[in-house]
């Protein structure tokens, strides 16, 4: 159950916690100044918004959920969606995603499910994102669980053993889905792999026969597009700067990435929720070793991921700006090519460093997504 009290270091607030947090977040002027001025309304209304709230579903509904819609009016050129009729109602699916987005790419998919009248997920959320009291009391609030980062080897190991379970006793008890990144941390250059660890970790708690095991997490491939990444630059100085060995992430660092994902614009957003993943486990299980079975069902994930991904113009003009070619140019216009690189050499100026690498850097953000989706077509 994860109601269970070994589950209290791990799971969202529940019960009379809900009311305590809501209440220190209509309080907290941090909290305050910063949504007040990214949604262009006064502190009162977020705090007229906070009061009463006792449960997590009042929480999503009166108060996340038309948050997060009015950023995404405010900042998208609109949100679509695909797969939707894949899902059934009132059952619980383990979303395995891509990862551009802190907060958006759960946000969006959890208003995305309860508009199709699905149940919302609890998301996955890295410790080390838990930077300081009110952002802490906003993701729990906001039914995320926590994976905890920077454990000893022998802590991690329980760490895993118990997420696994928390993640499969949600998805059994069928209240909430799950939404958890395909790979630690979100993808800083585009490339888009499932890492065995997590496929491993998922493993831990369920039956021994593999099929069997996967089978009752109902794993669903989610791929999320954003037409314009708003972290770009500094995804790609991040990049840069592990490159020369002088990045060391602050949580200065974290805090602007989350305001930068929520408050800049992203252009067109697409998810696109793959069928669940049941049939081929049959095929895996019948594999010879559990490394093998693992690494089958991560490349699937990573190709559901690779085909559903929605290429904008902006992917295939970095592409061919990459190769030096035109091999998409029937993709996009001369306008729009103009536009990308506008922003690149005006993002890229601001950065210290060598400049062909960075470029180089900035474009593959947006090429890879080609480069995979070409790959993954080869391969079918």
């Amino acid at each position: 159950m994860v109601s269970d009290p070994k589950f209290d270091g791990i799971r969202p607030f529940a019960g009379d916690e809900v009311r305590a947090a809501t209440g220190r977040l209509g309080t907290s002027p941090e909290f305050l100044s910063l949504f007040s001025r990214m949604l262009g309304v006064e502190q009162g209304q977020l705090t007229d918004a906070l009061e009463g709230v006792a449960t997590p579903d009042e929480f999503q509904l009166r108060f996340f959920m038309p948050v997060i819609r009015k950023l995404v009016k405010m900042t998208t050129g609109g949100v679509t969606v695909s797969g939707l009729e894949g899902l059934r109602a009132g059952e619980a699916y383990l979303f395995v995603s891509n990862h551009r987005d802190i907060i958006l790419d759960s946000a969006i998919l959890n208003s995305l499910l309860l508009e199709a009248g699905l149940l919302y997920c609890q998301a996955a959320i890295g410790s080390n994102l838990l930077i300081n009291d009110w952002v802490t009391d906003l993701v729990k609030l906001d039914s995320c669980f926590i994976i905890e980062r920077g454990l000893p080897v022998k802590e991690m190991v329980t760490s895993a053993g118990a997420r696994s379970r928390y993640i499969r006793d949600l998805i059994k008890e069928g209240r909430n889905s799950a939404w958890i990144a395909q790979r630690e941390g979100r993808s800083k250059n585009g490339d888009d792999r499932t890492q065995h660890a997590l496929l491993k970790m998922f493993k831990m708690s369920g039956p021994k026969e593999f099929a069997e095991n996967f089978r009752e997490l109902r794993l669903v491939p989610l791929a999320i597009s954003y037409e314009w990444e708003p972290c770009d630059d500094m995804k790609t100085d991040e990049l840069y700067q592990r490159g020369t060995g002088d990045f060391v992430k602050t949580p200065e660092e974290d805090m602007k990435s989350m305001y930068r994902g929520l408050a800049e614009q992203k252009g067109r957003v697409h998810f696109a929720i793959g069928r669940p993943v049941d049939g081929e486990l049959e095929g895996f299980g019948r594999l010879p070793n559990n490394g093998d079975r693992v690494a089958a069902l991560a490349a699937h994930i990573d190709g559901v991921i690779h085909r559903n991904y929605k290429l904008w113009p902006n992917n295939y003009i970095a592409h061919d700006l990459l190769n030096g070619s035109a091999r998409f140019a029937n993709a996009y216009s001369g306008e729009q090519r103009e536009l990308f690189i506008k922003e690149m050499k005006q993002k890229l100026d601001r950065l210290d460093g060598n400049r062909s690498v960075l470029n180089g850097m900035y474009l593959d953000i947006y090429a890879n997504p080609v480069k995979n989706s070409l790959k993954s077509a080869d391969a079918r």
